[in-house]
């Protein structure tokens, strides 16, 4: 009967309309969107904010006024977005702000002065973007950094003294990158750094001083390079070096840091072609190294020692040397 169906209308008007995606509750503290169809930065979040996370979205671009209003904000995430470029002014209004993660975006470059204002940030990650060169504008005014993430990007090479500044980083990764050298004084002012990341570039050679300005260095990855050869003394400066991962190059003689007071130096020495003659085994006794990846680590040279696993040679002493 007529009065027992409803109608098409009234139907839609029964149904409860759904909140609009990613919408900004009052008073809360964090804001967080994983919305794929979000193409927009939203707006309205309340003064209270201290973390936003807007993540795995369609956003590609970000007005400058989109942090305004926001004054508390302490955590800004961003990564796996559409992000080709940002305002120079986008972190005025945001000076408390300790973390900033771009990974995953789609960045050639940054304005000059994005971090004029941002003296407070101690984690900013630019892993995964286009970035082709480092503009020693950007860390300038981050005393406070803690942990720069520059992995992933097209980086051919680091300015002498880019990262001076600074003075409080503890870690820096220029991993898969496609750096081939380093220029003198390119850590220059990292006195504090404890973690260096070089993984997967290009790097055939290294300079003598290259680790002088980071005494306190304590895990150095160099896996995945084309170091032929290593400079005499080049470790020399790092006495605290607990991790050192030279994996998958071409060297054939080593070279490693004094035999540390406390815990033994983990090694990956593995993937590389070595001279099992008497200076490579008398150094690894005399430092007494953990090595790992054993069965990867194995003798090219002397013709008898070929084939023959480096920790087995160097355990067995009959090398004549």
């Amino acid at each position: 009967p007529p009065g027992q169906i409803l109608s098409p209308l009234l139907l839609l008007l029964l149904v409860p309309c759904p909140a609009a995606p990613c919408s900004p509750q009052p008073n809360a503290t964090r804001f967080v969107c994983t919305e794929p169809t979000l193409s927009t930065f939203p707006s309205g979040l309340p003064p209270t904010t201290l973390a936003i996370s807007v993540e795995f979205t369609a956003l590609a671009t970000m007005v400058p006024t989109a942090l305004a209003g926001l004054p508390r904000l302490r955590e800004l995430h961003l990564s796996s977005n559409r992000l080709a470029a940002l305002p120079e002014t986008l972190l005025r209004p945001v000076p408390t702000l300790r973390v900033l993660d771009l990974t995953n975006n789609l960045l050639t470059t940054l304005p000059a002065d994005i971090f004029a204002t941002t003296r407070h940030l101690q984690h900013l990650v630019l892993r995964e973007n286009r970035l082709r060169a480092l503009k020693p504008a950007w860390f300038r005014h981050l005393p406070r950094l803690l942990w720069l993430d520059l992995g992933d990007n097209a980086l051919t090479e680091v300015p002498p003294e880019v990262f001076h500044p600074l003075g409080s980083l503890r870690s820096l990764d220029l991993s898969h990158n496609r750096l081939v050298s380093l220029v003198p004084g390119v850590l220059a002012g990292l006195r504090a750094l404890e973690r260096l990341d070089l993984e997967g570039n290009r790097l055939g050679t290294l300079s003598p001083a290259t680790f002088a300005p980071t005494p306190a260095l304590r895990l150095l990855f160099l896996q995945d390079n084309q170091l032929q050869a290593l400079p005499a003394g080049i470790f020399v400066p790092l006495r605290h070096l607990s991790v050192l991962d030279l994996a998958r190059n071409r060297l054939r003689a080593l070279e490693l840091p004094p035999r540390p007071p406390g815990p033994v130096l983990d090694l990956d020495i593995s993937g590389n072609p070595w001279d099992c003659r008497c200076q490579l085994v008398a150094l690894l006794r005399r430092v007494t190294p953990r090595l790992t990846a054993t069965r990867d680590t194995v003798c090219a040279s002397p013709p008898r020692l070929r084939g023959q696993e480096v920790a087995a040679v160097v355990q067995a002493g009959d090398t004549g040397c």
